[in-house]
């Protein structure tokens, strides 16, 4: 089952955490907005309430939160309730998709991918940001995680995992970014984007399909 029941009943509070982290939030805003084209037909898979795919220009987004879909919808994305691993879209529908802070939430991460790789045309380009669970603030999500109400059933991720991830849903990785290199709550100013991965906590890596 999708683990969305947090996402529903505290839509609000998510929403929150936006406001008070702002600095955090520009920044992996910054560090996506390179690997996010501007042309073609764009989906975020786990759209939330759209404050990634508006900025960035995603037109489609697929949550299977009704309550975080309309904070979506009032922020002009055209929404669609489903899950991740059922995508209710034809194969080759999008040029390109984004999936962010939400493969820790998925039932099945391969499952996900897959769709993806479905419903993107031949040469779609995939962009997930993610945290990763080998930084200092994966690890501090990691001891924090019972006392969240939306990461207590998250499962967390290496960069390493990710990669494996994407090779065997039939990806060739490009390129990685980063950016929070600092503990959340001293994350007070807008951090830049940094190349690779390893040093910061949120992670960016595009990829294509194979063929």
């Amino acid at each position: 089952m999708p683990r969305a029941a947090p996402f529903e009943a505290y839509h609000q509070r998510y929403e929150a955490w936006f406001e008070k982290h702002g600095a955090a939030y520009i920044s992996e805003l910054l560090a996506l907005r390179p690997f996010v084209p501007w042309e073609g037909r764009g989906i975020e898979i786990g759209v939330g309430s759209g404050r990634f795919a508006a900025p960035l220009g995603m037109q489609v987004g697929v949550d299977p939160a009704p309550a975080m879909l309309v904070h979506a919808a009032a922020r002009g994305i055209e929404v669609v309730e489903g899950v991740t691993e059922n995508l209710p879209f034809e194969a080759g529908s999008f040029d390109h998709a984004l999936v962010v802070t939400t493969i820790c939430f998925v039932d099945s991460p391969a499952g996900m991918l897959a769709e993806a790789h479905r419903v993107l045309k031949p040469g779609g380009l995939l962009v997930i940001g993610f945290i990763d669970r080998e930084s200092t603030l994966g690890q501090d999500y990691l001891v924090h995680q019972a006392e969240s109400v939306f990461y207590r059933e998250a499962t967390f991720y290496s960069a390493d995992e990710v990669a494996r991830l994407l090779v065997e849903a039939g990806f060739v990785i490009h390129a990685w970014g980063q950016t929070l290199a600092h503990p959340l709550p001293e994350t007070r100013e807008i951090e830049p984007l940094r190349p690779g991965r390893g040093q910061c906590a949120f992670v960016v890596v595009a990829a294509t399909m194979e063929g």
